[in-house]
């Protein structure tokens, strides 16, 4: 037999023509020239951080392979494979994207990565201030970037402090900060363990930390962290990892996060019967739906303040609806 018979036989016996094979049949690593080009490049992020691809497993090829092997052997063009992979994505089938894994070394404040290892779909490893001296760096605050208090979310911001006001929290974030690192070296010098040592650091300092995860599990954490109700910082982080790196390693794959997850448009059932009774002209019908449900509700001072009803009015907005709870009578 020739080896191009043995190439396509390999072939033939992987059930999926972009498995990569030699002409002795044994596969070779999948790999995406678009991040081979950033591989270890850091990507800044903020003032002191960054975000760095490591290594990684897998492509939009290896999402397909991975579904060819549940539905049989079927789509073979680019078009094709496309089409499946933004059909798993429409219908939730997340399996095929847990086929790739990416490795990142980064660089956050502790503050934003306590945040972030709240997801526990990843492996972790962070660098320790038991064995090694703490980074040498913390997060600065511009004087135009003090964000105040929203009124309307306990854990939001909306808006910032005038430059003169900022300047001066500036200015004192900076002495505080240079005081607590002055304060933890002299602790060192003295000869006290970097585990006690450490404990009157600001969370403003960085940390460091490899974290590896999978791709199914990493559109989760893209899809809460970018979304504009994130944190500023940690929002910064995701849509560097998103749009610096998932788009070059998985651009289809992405692209249907894009469609189908992130920019996608969630209506419950209360909200589909208040849209229908909309768009056939029954506001009344709205209204009634959405007060029999418990989202329109009146107090001594008027209408009551409600979150999900809040929600569906912003839904509304999108669509041009009225909502006709608000409305004149």
């Amino acid at each position: 037999m020739g080896s191009a018979q043995k190439h396509a036989r390999a072939k033939a016996a992987s059930g999926n023509s972009d498995v990569m094979t030699t002409e002795s049949g044994r596969i070779e690593r999948v790999q995406v020239k678009a991040l081979d080009e950033v591989l270890g490049v850091p990507f800044k992020v903020l003032d002191d951080g960054f975000v760095r691809v490591i290594d990684y497993m897998g492509s939009d090829e290896s999402i397909v392979q991975a579904a060819r092997v549940s539905y049989g052997r079927g789509t073979k063009r680019v078009h094709e494979d496309r089409g499946l992979i933004r059909y798993l994505m429409r219908h939730r089938h997340t399996t095929p994207f847990e086929m790739c894994e990416l490795k990142l070394h980064v660089r956050v404040p502790m503050d934003c990565w306590r945040q972030w290892i709240r997801h526990r779909t990843a492996s972790v490893n962070e660098y320790s201030t038991r064995y090694s001296e703490a980074i040498d760096a913390a997060q600065a605050t511009p004087p135009g970037e003090w964000r105040q208090q929203a009124d309307g979310n306990r854990q939001g911001s909306q808006g910032t402090l005038d430059l003169d006001r900022g300047g001066q929290l500036s200015g004192a974030e900076a002495e505080l900060q240079e005081k607590s690192r002055q304060v933890y070296e002299a602790r060192l010098q003295a000869g006290v363990a970097r585990e006690q040592a450490r404990k009157d650091l600001p969370l403003s300092t960085y940390t460091e930390a490899y974290w590896k995860i999978n791709l199914h599990n990493l559109f989760h954490f893209l899809a809460l962290r970018m979304d504009t109700h994130a944190q500023l910082e940690i929002r910064s982080y995701a849509s560097t990892i998103g749009e610096q790196i998932v788009s070059r390693w998985c651009p289809i794959a992405w692209e249907a996060f894009l469609d189908y997850r992130f920019h996608t448009l969630q209506l419950s059932r209360i909200e589909q019967a208040v849209l229908q009774a909309l768009t056939s002209g029954n506001p009344d019908e709205a209204t009634r739906v959405a007060t029999e449900r418990g989202l329109v509700s009146y107090g001594p001072e008027g209408l009551k303040r409600n979150r999900e009803r809040s929600e569906l009015e912003e839904k509304l907005k999108q669509f041009n609806l009225p909502t006709p709870w608000l409305e004149p009578h």
